[in-house]
């Protein structure tokens, strides 16, 4: 077995899905096939029903699945360590960057590579659900998560404190409400995030508190796309509002939500997990601009 099979397989099992593993693979889809195909001939076993719009683990697959996650942890820790002993002339870091909030990741980006050009990011965007999988699966080695994380297995350090606002198209009801009760928004349909976003928890909460659930007409990762979405009368948003403040507000009305429902975003690594030097050194950076 090769670790590329293994990553290939875990990755359709992560995204339930062979063109989107491709993506996050950044290989064709037809390779992704063709390596998980390798995978089970050399197993001899079937990991993978295709038999609908989504692969599905087989037992067998469950089990390879399962190990696959230790193997690829256990490899990935041993290129941390090794990248360690080297100093930070060469090597990579793995951070997982949260497509809502990615902004807060620009600046240290930029003083860290220009501290250490040597050094390869590799920077892994999704939500903070798929975000903290990897994290425990040892496939990065720092990644931003929703805050607060109440889980002793990690470490963390607050990046950005915010609240959500609400966003509607600009000739709306809202369009005079500089402040709206979530209670309010029962009969709108709502564009919430795709799966994977630990966001879409916060607000499904927060309208639950308030006596509703939402209706859902789309949804979306992308912050652009759901602006875009709402500024075509297909519904609301509920985004953190210094990324509402950070983007092209041309088309909508934006609300202050009565209630408060919080949006951190913070950095963190798993307690006891080794940190290559390059991690270290990114740590040591955040520390200095936000700790």
């Amino acid at each position: 077995m090769e670790l590329r099979t293994l990553r290939a397989f875990a990755e359709v099992a992560r995204c339930a899905s062979f063109t989107l593993a491709a993506e996050k693979l950044c290989v064709t889809q037809p390779t992704v096939s063709k390596l998980v195909r390798q995978l089970e001939d050399e197993l001899g076993q079937t990991l993978l029903v295709r038999d609908g719009k989504r692969p599905r683990l087989t037992d067998a697959g469950s089990v390879v699945l399962g190990y696959a996650e230790r193997l690829l942890g256990d490899a990935a820790q041993l290129r941390a360590e090794l990248d360690g002993l080297s100093g930070l002339a060469r090597g990579e870091l793995r951070i997982g960057v949260p497509s809502l909030g990615g902004r807060v990741f620009v600046a240290l980006i930029s003083e860290f590579k220009r501290k250490y050009p040597g050094v390869e990011l590799k920077l892994f965007e999704d939500g903070a659900i798929a975000i903290e999988a990897a994290l425990l699966a040892g496939e990065l080695e720092l990644g931003g998560l929703l805050h607060p994380i109440d889980d002793p297995r990690y470490r963390t350090l607050t990046l950005v404190r915010d609240r959500l606002a609400l966003i509607a198209p600009e000739r709306s009801a809202w369009a005079h409400r500089p402040v709206v009760a979530l209670a309010d928004l029962a009969d709108e349909p709502f564009i919430l995030f795709t799966p994977g976003f630990a966001l879409n928890d916060r607000i499904t909460g927060a309208c639950a508190a308030a006596g509703f659930a939402p209706q859902v007409a789309g949804r979306s990762g992308q912050p652009g796309l759901i602006a875009a979405m709402v500024r075509g009368g297909i519904g609301i948003a509920l985004l953190p509002a210094s990324e509402i403040a950070a983007s092209a507000q041309e088309g909508l009305t934006v609300c202050t939500l009565e209630a408060d429902i919080p949006w951190e975003i913070a950095l963190a690594w798993p307690r006891d997990a080794y940190l290559s030097h390059a991690a270290r050194a990114w740590l040591a950076l955040a520390q200095a601009r936000y700790g």
